[in-house]
């Protein structure tokens, strides 16, 4: 296994680490199931916020919760591999929950980071937790024709007619 790639109970120790070094901790969240350009850049900003980031990747069951039953298209830990092979990424972490709450609550971040593909109503909750103890949501505008679903489509267009 990467050695970015940690568990919650790993990430909790790591981040009372950092604290005390008074390092500026980034988190963001998705299931950055096909990675493209609009998660790099994502992820390359959120990472310009602080000292560490965090990437929380939801598990293949909470994909499955919020994107269907033929999502994701690669495994967590394959997911997790490829962002933890990235520059811009301190720490990776799997979670099961269908959002972020209760492993925010565990991290407490000074700035958590939405890509152009939130869910207002979860951003309200993760902006109010945040709040609590002085943390900040930061938000990014979605980049037009940047999407796994775009991606999974021009798959299957290209290849529609050699698929059997």
């Amino acid at each position: 296994m990467n050695s970015k790639i940690k568990s919650r109970q790993e990430i909790k120790e790591i981040v009372e680490e950092l604290k005390k070094q008074r390092k500026k901790i980034v988190t963001t969240n998705g299931s950055f199931d096909i990675l493209h350009t609009a998660h790099l850049r994502l992820l390359q900003k959120a990472k310009s916020l602080g000292d560490v980031l965090i990437v929380l990747i939801n598990s293949d069951d909470s994909v499955k919760k919020f994107k269907g039953e033929k999502r994701p298209i690669i495994p967590e830990n394959e997911r997790a591999e490829h962002l933890a092979h990235l520059s811009s990424t301190d720490y990776i972490v799997i979670f099961d929950e269908d959002n972020p709450l209760n492993i925010l609550k565990e991290i407490k971040p000074n700035f958590h980071v939405k890509g152009g593909s939130y869910i207002s109503e979860r951003i309200e909750k993760e902006k109010k937790l945040l709040e609590s103890w002085g943390g900040e949501v930061k938000t990014f505008e979605l980049e037009e024709g940047y999407s796994t679903t775009d991606v999974i489509k021009r798959i299957l267009g290209a290849y529609k007619d050699e698929i059997v």
